[in-house]
């Protein structure tokens, strides 16, 4: 079987699972205490003396009668007494096996640890977010603040977020850039991040590529918000995350993007282009740019895997995958990864990092099955082709070779983590830093040209108005010989 190529985002450990004993024989229930009901000829210790009646006659005929119906009576409810609780019993036996064999299939549950419970609760409060109208810092606090178990302020993140946002633009505004303008208001979020700047009377130094872990392998929390605004220094998925942040609360446009083992920025200029912001090395790149990774295949464009502008809902299914990637790193794997997995999938189905993480999942949880069933080696034919004798298992295999084909049709490629740091230094060429301030400085022409615009047509509106005005407040004198 194929082997799953380890996540380049986040390398997850998965941890060995002990195995467990083997089935216990199902034991026969202990016999009821109420006897045999079943047996039409058995009578009930309390009710084996029936009180009797004096015969003859009549009455004697009647009383019988009246005996006998009794009698029936109180075997028929015995018997259906017998009944329901066999049936019970037969139910709690069931139920049993099914727990049992549950035990077999499913993965251990992690519950008992501390803090597990915290990603539960934010399991639940994402999933009472509006899927097209949430905010991204309350998002993110959740996934982050369930590492935290649940102990950071969300109104402290909040408000330091909200404040960098007041203060860019009062800078826009002493520079006398156009604040209703989606370009300039993104080209400032770009120079915060890109450049020193003094903002609010304090020296703000450009954030910094961390490159000590920056696939959060050894601490998690590097891949973290609060960790870049603590430290000054991020990586591709902490720094666009703020730059949203930012421009949710400057109320303009923009949104995630991905490339092999990338996030990165776009957002729509003036002139309805799209413009590719990268942050970890402070510069706008052009498309071509990206492709030059080479590990973009055709098919990887044609199902919208990388370059694209991720929706709310998409961007959603992206916190969700990183919920269950904080959750699998911190704890391991169990059945919270792969329903967190599965509802990030719902609401993105090509999501690549998503599709990636579930099919590590699968991989932990055949291995988990096949351990449990005496397969030790998956990569050995002969062990593996016992896996048919037990067909929820077999069936568990087929579904996780489908994942990996899936993940093939969309058009991954693996990345290597070399190849990534090469592609990384190649943009911060001299070159590229050129044509970056090229792009910068003509978007800003094109819009200061707009603005321009933008003003000539508002006086001319405004001298329009101005006349009609003038024109109704004229005074024309009626003469006399007309009345």
């Amino acid at each position: 079987m194929k082997k799953l190529q380890v996540l380049t985002l986040l390398c997850i450990g998965i941890c060995g699972f002990g195995q467990i004993p083997n089935f216990p024989t199902s034991q026969a229930p202990n016999p009821s205490n109420l006897g045999n009901f079943s047996n039409p000829n058995y009578e009930s210790p309390a009710r084996s003396t029936i009180p009797s009646v004096p015969h003859g006659g009549l009455h004697s005929q009647r009383s019988s009668q009246i005996e006998q119906r009794n009698m029936a009576i109180v075997q028929e409810d015995f018997k259906r007494v017998a009944q329901e609780q066999e049936l019970t019993t037969k139910q709690q036996e069931y139920t049993g096996l099914q727990a049992l064999e549950d035990s077999y299939y499913n993965l251990p549950s992690l519950s008992g640890k501390a803090g597990t419970q915290s990603y539960y609760d934010a399991y639940n409060q994402l999933a009472s977010l509006n899927t097209d109208n949430y905010t991204v810092s309350e998002a993110n606090f959740i996934v982050e603040n369930a590492y935290y178990r649940g102990k950071q302020n969300f109104n402290q993140f909040k408000s330091g977020i909200q404040k960098t946002a007041k203060q860019l633009l009062q800078k826009m505004k002493e520079r006398k850039e156009d604040i209703e303008s989606n370009t300039d208001k993104n080209l400032m979020i770009f120079e915060y991040f890109s450049k020193d700047m003094k903002l609010g009377g304090v020296q703000h130094k450009a954030y910094k590529y961390d490159f000590d872990d920056y696939m959060g392998q050894k601490d998690h929390s590097k891949m973290f918000v609060s960790k870049l605004l603590k430290t000054g220094s991020g990586q591709c998925h902490s720094m666009p995350l703020l730059y949203l942040m930012l421009a949710e609360e400057m109320n303009t446009e923009a949104s995630l993007a991905y490339a092999p083992n990338h996030i990165y920025i776009k957002f729509l200029d003036e002139e309805g282009e799209w413009q590719n912001a990268e942050l970890t090395n402070g510069i706008f790149t052009a498309n071509s740019l990206i492709l030059e990774s080479g590990y973009i295949k055709s098919e990887a464009l044609q199902n919208d895997i990388y370059m694209k502008s991720l929706s709310k809902k998409e961007l959603l299914a992206q916190f969700y995958a990183d919920l269950a990637n904080g959750y699998a790193h911190k704890y391991g794997m169990d059945e919270f990864v792969g329903k967190t997995l599965d509802k990030a999938l719902e609401y993105s189905p090509n999501n690549i990092y998503a599709n990636q993480l579930k099919s590590m999942y699968q991989q932990a949880r055949l291995t988990y099955v096949a351990n449990q069933l005496g397969i030790k080696d998956l990569e050995n034919p002969e062990e593996l082709q016992n896996i048919r004798f037990y067909p929820k298992a077999q069936a568990l295999l087929q579904e996780t070779k489908a994942q990996f084909n899936n993940i093939d049709n969309l058009g991954f490629v693996m990345m290597p983590e070399g190849a990534y740091e090469q592609w990384l230094g190649n943009m911060k060429g001299e070159a590229n830093k050129q044509k970056s301030e090229e792009l910068a400085e003509r978007m800003r022409q094109v819009n200061a040209e707009k603005q321009k615009q933008k003003q000539q047509e508002a006086q001319k509106q405004k001298k329009k108005e101005s006349d009609q005005s003038k024109e109704k407040a004229q005074y024309f004198p009626i003469d006399p010989k007309h009345l």
